[in-house]
């Protein structure tokens, strides 16, 4: 059996509100002997908040939710002084990782990531500490945040801000980027990476993780991109929502090994 990677925000929930189906999906995927791992560029909130949130919806979670503020403490160092301009899901994972969280004058890495919070005096403790050497990492650049209500400003769009007032490009963390593919390489395994299926609703961001790990993407419609637009890369499976992946995947339709 193989891992299904799912993103989070469009595919299983939309702020928090379950997408129609995508529970009882996930019980039928694990049911059937896949692991399921969701893996998402929000970074926003710590992991236990999260893994509660998927079990208050009734999917068990505890271990199986990745993130991008983790792949980004994977481009940090144990000891380095890093500035978050981002949740408390960064902070987090960079306290995590070693790496001391702080504002002092002498700053190793700035870490971007989507938060409510942003102004303009974050903008420029952000910006001054990369002008004066650190190196700027994002957890992710997606312009968007998907929402029952339409899309919001993602933290790409907070990323986009301290890079143009500093002048200089981040190092991205999160899908589709490498720092995340090594993240779930170091959880499923090699092998067990280029066997899974990426299931996601943003081709630009899972479809390419989907090749940055070699894996299958399937493309839901239940998220950011509308029906009739153009996919790319092309999918090898494009349906409504994970309810009609899971059926794909355990009718063995579509993926097989």
């Amino acid at each position: 059996m193989f891992p299904v990677l799912c993103d989070l925000d469009g595919v299983v929930w939309l702020a928090h509100r379950p997408i129609p189906g995508s529970v009882e999906a996930i019980a039928r995927l694990r049911a059937a002997g896949h692991r399921v791992l969701f893996v998402t560029n929000n970074s926003s909130a710590r992991v236990e908040d999260q893994e509660a949130a998927l079990g208050a919806i009734g999917i068990p979670a505890h271990g199986d939710v990745l993130t991008s503020a983790q792949a980004a403490a994977m481009l940090v160092q144990p000891g380095e002084r890093v500035l978050v301009c981002g949740g408390e899901g960064v902070v987090q994972a960079v306290e995590a990782r070693g790496a001391v969280v702080g504002h002092d004058a002498e700053i190793d890495a700035v870490v971007v990531g989507w938060h409510r919070t942003f102004d303009y005096e974050g903008l420029t403790r952000a910006a001054r500490a990369v002008m004066h050497g650190a190196r700027l990492i994002g957890t992710n650049d997606d312009a968007t945040y998907p929402t029952p209500d339409g899309p919001i400003p993602g933290g790409g769009s907070i990323l986009a801000a301290v890079q143009t007032a500093c002048g200089q490009p981040g190092v991205i963390a999160g899908k589709p980027h490498a720092a995340m593919a090594a993240l779930v390489r170091s959880v499923v395994g090699d092998e067990a990476a280029a066997h899974a299926v990426m299931v996601g609703d943003r081709p630009s961001t899972d479809g390419e993780f989907a090749r940055t790990l070699g894996c299958r993407y399937a493309h839901v419609h239940s998220g950011v991109t509308p029906r009739g637009a153009l996919v790319e890369p092309t999918p090898d499976l494009a349906v409504d929502d994970l309810a009609a992946v899971a059926d794909a995947i355990v009718g063995g339709a579509f993926f097989q090994g």
